[in-house]
C-alpha cells in the first residue's frame, strides 16, 4: 500500500524535491461523496514532474504522491492547524475547493474519524518518506536541503488581492535556511519573471516542520505561478482545469533548472564546512 501512496525517485546529490500537491488520483470510496468540483481536482499543482523532469539528471531525489490534496492536504499540519492564522485557507481534508465550491455532496463531508483514517492512510507514509529521505541525506552528505515544489493560479481572490508574482518563495521569514542561502535567493535573477521572496506564501507545513538549522537541513519553498506555464482557467463561476502549455514551459523550464543548479552549488560550496561541524558535534565538541 505505501508504494502506491507516493513515488520517490532516489539520487545522489543532498536535495530532495517534495511536490505535495501534484497527484490526482481519488480512491473510489470517497470519489463516490464527491461533488464535480471535487472530482475536477481543479487545484492541483499541475505538472510539477513534468516541469522538473530535470532534476533525476542532476541528481536530485524527487518524491510525488499519488492522491490529490482533496482526499488530505499533505502540506497541513495534521492536526488541522491554520498555518496562516486569521486567514482564509483550506483545511486538512478540505471541503471546498480555491472558488469556495463544495467538494463534497450534503451531508458527505468527511467526519473526525475519516480524517484520522486518511491522515494514516495518505498522510502519515509521505510524511515518514520525507523525514526518512532527510535523514539519509544529513547522513550522507552532512546536510539537506529540502525544495518544497507549488505552483498555484495566479489570480486566486480567495486568498489574494490581484495577480501573484511570478517565483513565490517561502523560507518562514528567514526561519528555514541559513542566512547565505536567503542570500543567494536573493541573488537569483528570474527575468522577464517577477518574484518575491517570503511574500503571500512563506512556506507551508512541510517547510516550517522540516528545517532543522542545527542538523544542517534548510528547506524553501517555490509557489510558481501557473501562468508561466499553463493556459490558465480563471473563470471562478465555473469548473475548470487549466492546460498545459509546452511553448511556456519550455520557456520556464531552464530558469527552474537554473535555480536547482544554483541549490547544488550552494550546497557544494558548503559542503567541507556542514562536514566539519558534523565532526566536531558528533566528538562532543560545542558549536
Amino acid at each position: 500500500m505505501t508504494q502506491s501512496i507516493f513515488q520517490l525517485q532516489q539520487g545522489s546529490q543532498p536535495l530532495l524535491i517534495s511536490m505535495p500537491h501534484n497527484g490526482i488520483e481519488i480512491p473510489d470510496d470517497i470519489r463516490q461523496t464527491m461533488t464535480a468540483a471535487g472530482l475536477n481536482v481543479a487545484d492541483t499543482d499541475w505538472d510539477l514532474d513534468r516541469l522538473y523532469a530535470f532534476a533525476k539528471a542532476l541528481g536530485a531525489y524527487v518524491i510525488v504522491p499519488t492522491y490529490s490534496r482533496y482526499v488530505i492536504d499533505l502540506n497541513r499540519s495534521p492536526d488541522g492547524a491554520n498555518l496562516y492564522p486569521g486567514a482564509d485557507s483550506t483545511e486538512l481534508c478540505p471541503t471546498t475547493n480555491f472558488q469556495r465550491q463544495p467538494l463534497y455532496k450534503t451531508d458527505m463531508q468527511p467526519s473526525e474519524a475519516e480524517i484520522r483514517r486518511r491522515v494514516a492512510t495518505f498522510w502519515q507514509p509521505y510524511h515518514q518518506a520525507v523525514a526518512d529521505t532527510l535523514a539519509e541525506i544529513q547522513k550522507i552528505h552532512g546536510k539537506a536541503l529540502l525544495l518544497e515544489a507549488h505552483s498555484i493560479c495566479s489570480e486566486v481572490p480567495r486568498f489574494f488581492d490581484g495577480q501573484l508574482p511570478d517565483f513565490n518563495f517561502g523560507t518562514n521569514q528567514g526561519k528555514s535556511c541559513s542566512q547565505a542561502l536567503h542570500q543567494q535567493l536573493e541573488r537569483m535573477d528570474f527575468s522577464p519573471y517577477s518574484q518575491v521572496i517570503d511574500g503571500r506564501f512563506k512556506g507551508g507545513y512541510i517547510t516550517r516542520a522540516y528545517a532543522n538549522l542545527d542538523k544542517h537541513i534548510e528547506t524553501v519553498q517555490l509557489e510558481l505561478s501557473q501562468r508561466t506555464y499553463m493556459n490558465e482557467a480563471l473563470d471562478g463561476d465555473t469548473v475548470q482545469v487549466s492546460t498545459y502549455n509546452e511553448t511556456k514551459a519550455q520557456q520556464v523550464i531552464p530558469q527552474l533548472r537554473m535555480m536547482v543548479q544554483s541549490f547544488l552549488d550552494y550546497m557544494s560550496d558548503n559542503h567541507h564546512s556542514h562536514r566539519s561541524n558534523s565532526n566536531c558535534s558528533s566528538s562532543g565538541v560545542s558549536q
